[in-house]
């Protein structure tokens, strides 16, 4: 799963796209009192993030918040500011008052984020040019409502919201006119960085698909009078098209490369708390060692295949001709699911929730958003029967049909394995299906967050389910794992200047073995669409696998692989230290 900036920096004005996207990390009311008293400190810092961005309050489950969009009236920097501020005052205060120390842990975690908001938000004043991909966010807003398992009475609400984004509601301005307002204001400002050039392209590129992703959906869940508004936001969206081209491109950067305060700050939020000089450090010597099982094995696939060329690289180009092809995707992936949950029954790997995983092919707008395959998770606050999705997406979609670049990276047989494994069971859907089960406090969930904790347990289900795979699912899972350890030397490379974006692409193209268009939106995602957290799935895994040897070593013949998997993910999404206090305090000594 791709994840992105946290909810925790939801009213921070350069997060609210990716609001948008994470918002969803919230979970249901728990039974256990202190877990309730946990989650009415944590309604202070939510109902600031619902005053400032309702979509993402909404999207989480809170109730009555669909109709209402995003702040972006003049002075709203601020007023987030103002209101962080008060959060944290609030949260200390209760903390000094509280005496329960699984509370007293969750209000230090939601203090520390939002110390992170405000922090965060003084880099980003300090560097960046404010500026917004606008007819993304417009889309998520509304794609959030706009959904097959949403009820149809929130569905209607997205008119509400159309209108508003539009203008056309009494008291609202197009969203599109504040955001230049806000970027004008700060394009005279000396020394702020421009958004990366490459990123400007991107996103220009994609705004068709967003309209044309919203008239589409619309049209199917049959919103009557979305008509009007919609041909109105198109017209605001090419007078933004036009303000970006002529006075956000000249400002524009053709460094990707962040400073050195803001990328550390980066790594921080991602989960990433050692050197980036030692993880690119570890992930070169895990590269190499994972290259001489590659070869291992790609060396038994060629016997049996009858190929003459053994090398890992040459057995992978070759399993990738056997490409699945146009309505033959979803069944067989559905199928591999069933599979794999056959294999953690059956070696107890974990315990398996009740309801069932979903799996789809992504929307050409989907995919322009998010163009890598990724896990949509449910509503957790409120939940009526809402599951996660594992998303697919085939495409990196452009308005020039000839520049559409075409993924082989996810359709072809040995790669479903780990893909499924990792996005669905036992990966990231099962993380989600349950918190939703047992309950975790919103601190564990929404604010202990990070890309580490969530991408490291999405490689280690991949690591856990390797050992039961066929031989070729083994060569596409180590893929996957080579993969993530050149993202964790890569990308701090990249920014250090010690590798080029060019050098990296053909590294991941010859030796990881990625057709143009995955190397392609991974370099993008390195340089621009989140320096920083590509990191997070080597050195996440890496925590994990530490911590089980620790785990083995104090229990011995004790240990349950099943059990200790159980406990992991009945935590929530903790961060590697805090979940290793956990684990040895609560889960070695009671076992």
């Amino acid at each position: 799963m791709k994840v992105m900036r946290f909810v925790k920096s939801a009213i921070v004005f350069v997060t609210v796209f990716c609001l948008l996207e994470l918002a969803a990390y919230a979970q249901a009311p728990a039974k256990q009192e202190w877990i309730e008293r946990s989650n009415r400190n944590a309604k202070v810092v939510l109902d600031a993030l619902a005053r400032f961005n309702p979509e993402g309050a909404a999207q989480i489950g809170a109730e009555g918040y669909d109709e209402q969009i995003i702040d972006l009236a003049p002075g709203y920097l601020d007023r987030t500011r103002k209101a962080n501020e008060q959060v944290l005052a609030d949260l200390q205060k209760r903390l000094a008052a509280e005496k329960d120390p699984r509370v007293q842990q969750d209000l230090e975690i939601m203090i520390k984020s939002t110390r992170d908001t405000l922090h965060g938000a003084e880099l980003n004043q300090k560097y960046l040019l404010t500026y917004f991909n606008v007819p993304g966010f417009v889309f998520q807003g509304l794609r959030s409502l706009l959904d097959d398992q949403m009820p149809a009475a929130r569905r209607q609400a997205a008119l509400v919201r159309l209108r508003k984004y539009a203008g056309m509601e009494p008291g609202t301005k197009p969203v599109t006119e504040l955001a230049m307002a806000i970027t004008r204001e700060k394009l005279s400002q000396p020394g702020l960085l421009g958004p990366f050039k490459s990123q400007l392209d991107r996103d220009l590129n994609n705004y068709g698909f967003y309209l044309d992703g919203l008239g589409k959906l619309f049209a199917k869940f049959q919103i009557t009078g979305y008509e009007e508004p919609l041909a109105k936001l198109k017209d605001q969206f090419t007078a933004y098209e036009s303000f970006v081209r002529k006075e956000v491109a000249p400002k524009a950067r053709t460094d990707f490369k962040l400073p050195a305060e803001l990328y550390a700050y980066n790594l921080d939020q991602y989960g990433v708390d050692i050197p980036s000089a030692k993880l690119a450090e570890m992930a070169h010597k895990a590269f190499t060692e994972i290259q001489a099982e590659m070869q291992t094995i790609a060396a038994k696939i060629a016997k049996e295949r009858g190929w003459s060329d053994t090398d890992y690289r040459a057995v992978l180009r070759n399993l990738k001709k056997e490409q699945i092809v146009g309505e033959a995707i979803l069944p067989h992936y559905q199928e591999r699911l069933k599979q794999l949950e056959e294999i953690i029954q059956r070696e107890h790997l974990l315990t398996l929730p009740d309801r069932p995983a979903r799996i789809r092919l992504a929307s050409a707008a989907e995919s322009a958003q998010q163009p890598a395959p990724n896990m949509r998770p449910p509503r957790f606050i409120g939940n009526t029967g809402e599951q996660g999705e594992f998303v697919l997406p085939l495409s990196i979609p452009s308005k020039d049909p000839a520049q559409t670049k075409q993924y082989d990276d996810f359709t072809f047989a040995a790669i479903s394995w780990t893909l499924t494994a990792h996005e669905a069971r036992p990966g990231h859907e099962m993380q989600f299906a349950k918190m939703l089960e047992a309950g975790v406090s919103t601190a564990r969930t929404l604010f202990a967050f990070n890309s580490t904790n969530v991408e490291g347990w999405g490689l280690y289900a991949e690591y856990i389910s390797k050992p039961f795979m066929p031989l070729e699912g083994q060569l596409g899972s180590l893929q996957g794992r080579l993969m993530r350890a050149a993202r964790a030397f890569s990308d701090p490379e990249l920014q250090s200047g010690k590798l080029t974006p060019d050098q990296v692409k053909q590294l991941l193209m010859n030796d990881v073995v990625l057709s143009d268009a995955m190397a392609t939106q991974e370099v993008e995602r390195y340089t621009f669409r989140a320096p920083g957290q590509a990191n997070s799935y080597f050195y996440g895994y890496t925590r994990l696998l530490g911590l089980r040897a620790d785990v083995e070593k104090a229990m011995g013949k004790k240990f349950n692989a099943q059990k200790f998997h159980d406990f992991i993910l009945a935590q929530g999404l903790l961060p590697p230290d805090l979940l290793r206090k956990a684990v040895m305090e609560n889960f070695v000594t009671a076992n």
